[in-house]
């Protein structure tokens, strides 16, 4: 993972996410982009005949707004050993940073523990892992940090998007000091055995354990989460969005589970 593409907007995730990325990239001795976006919906407006028009005074606040934030992030880069650089875009945020996404290996952006916080984080959130090929690391606001070669859990399912997540991780995996791969016994029948994980690891250097948890009456999600308290793990491997985004928002999920309670980074990929 040499390079390394994180989300700047002026949130209380911001400096979860540039210590979380600024620890990736001195791993990985890779490069640094931070991609910030003034959206279109913050200066324009629908006029009563149904044509969009720019709110010109509201512009050009955001404009200044956002080369304040460059600044103060670039003095904060300044001071760091790695090589980064700082891209500002104009637009719909979910396509700029996909688009920005094409030439990285790595998308860090954040997720809350904060339910009213987390819904928008989340539409955003699932827009970015289900159009881009792209990995993404999701870190908690309160999460400073991030430890390479801490534990790693994989959550495995046996799915298709379970097997994206883990190639995906196969980078950071090789620097974890333990792989754990947790399968939950009340799944559905897998389309690809855990072993079966476990061997592709193998391939790559990489040894994991088999812990299959069975534990009657909790969801799938509090399993994993008390999983991963429990093995001590610094973040967490999963597939997401195995159903329908739709079906996900309106009847809950996983995958909305997980970023709404998780308080260890996240790896995804659709």
């Amino acid at each position: 993972m040499k390079s390394i593409l994180v989300h700047v907007h002026d949130d209380s995730g911001l400096e979860a996410r540039l210590q979380s990325s600024l620890d990736l990239t001195r791993a990985f001795n890779g490069h640094l982009t931070c991609h910030a976006n003034v959206p279109f919906n913050s200066y324009a407006a629908i006029n009563p005949f149904g044509s969009p028009y720019v709110i010109t005074g509201l512009f050009e606040a955001m404009q200044e707004y956002e080369t304040k934030l460059q600044h103060r992030v670039e003095a904060q880069l300044e001071k760091e050993d790695v090589s980064w650089s700082y891209v500002s875009t104009t637009g719909f945020d979910d396509s700029e940073l996909v688009n920005q996404s094409a030439l990285n290996d790595l998308i860090v952006m954040s997720h809350s523990t904060d339910t009213q916080k987390a819904s928008g984080s989340i539409s955003l959130v699932g827009r970015i892992v289900t159009s881009s090929h792209t990995p993404v690391l999701l870190i908690p606001d309160n999460h400073i940090g991030f430890d390479t070669q801490g534990a790693a859990i994989v959550a495995w399912n046996g799915s298709f998007e379970a097997g994206n997540a883990l190639r995906a991780a196969v980078p950071m995996l090789r620097r974890a000091k333990s792989v754990t791969i947790v399968t939950v016994d009340d799944e559905p029948a897998q389309l690809f055995p855990a072993t079966l994980a476990s061997e592709y690891l193998s391939r790559h250097g990489i040894t994991s354990e088999l812990l299959n948890c069975v534990e009657r009456h909790a969801e799938v999600e509090e399993i994993l989460l008390n999983t991963a308290s429990r093995l001590s793990a610094q973040y967490l491997v999963m597939g997401a969005f195995g159903h329908s985004r739709a079906r996900e928002f309106w009847f809950g999920g996983v995958t909305r589970t997980m970023l709404c309670n998780a308080t260890i980074p996240l790896l995804m990929t659709h």
